[in-house]
């Protein structure tokens, strides 16, 4: 079955909402990491927080309640949920270098075998700037990449990134349309294959090599 770009992003959402767990605070990259929100698993009520200074990040608004003043990261209008608040620079930094963040999740250009991410820079393009990447993947307690798993074809889970990194050796899971893998100390470990895919076809897609978790068969 073929997916189409917005079933992709809503499948991978989906999966990564299961990994939120009551009470985490959670730290959403700019695109795709931002719809898991919409998934949330029932009973489960996270804090999410935005590093231009929102903490408690709610649902997008509709016409009756947007208001232009509050935005996220990206600047797309947001609400603020019962109890949020509205911080600084400083202290939204000082939450994610200071280890406050549970989970982050990212988008990547690549990510590869070690843990090792690239998500900010291609050479020879243009860059608008490395944003608080850097200072969230630091400091935050698990670190997913949810992405897809292909960039026009070419493979983004690669065995060593040849893109500037963003981190080195702090991913701890990798989302795609195709599976789910684990970074372990002895490299990836794919623990689940899409209902979308199959072994042979993340084998194919994937230059890094890894091992298959026999529950994913």
């Amino acid at each position: 079955m073929n997916l189409n770009k917005e079933q992709i992003q809503e499948y991978i959402a989906r999966r990564v909402a299961k990994e939120f767990h009551n009470g985490d605070v959670v730290t959403l990259g700019i695109g795709l990491p931002t719809k898991a929100v919409q998934y949330l698993p029932e009973n489960v009520q996270i804090i999410v927080q935005s590093e231009n200074g929102v903490l408690g990040v709610g649902a997008y608004p509709d016409e009756n309640n947007a208001d232009s003043r509050i935005i996220n990261a990206g600047g797309a209008m947001v609400t603020l949920n019962e109890g949020g608040c509205f911080t600084d620079s400083f202290m939204a930094f000082a939450m994610m270098r200071g280890g406050h963040i549970d989970i982050t999740v990212l988008g990547a250009l690549q990510v590869d075998s070690e843990g090792n991410l690239a998500n900010w820079c291609i050479p020879g393009k243009f860059t608008p700037g490395m944003g608080g990447a850097m200072d969230l993947v630091v400091g935050t307690k698990k670190l997913i990449v949810a992405m897809e798993h292909t960039a026009k074809g070419a493979p983004k889970i690669v065995q060593k990134c040849t893109l500037p990194l963003t981190v080195a050796h702090k991913v701890n899971m990798i989302i795609t349309e195709k599976g789910v893998f684990t970074v372990q100390k002895d490299g990836l470990h794919l623990i689940e294959i899409s209902p979308y895919s199959s072994l042979d076809d993340i084998r194919q897609t994937t230059t890094a090599e890894f091992y298959v978790d026999k529950n994913s068969l």
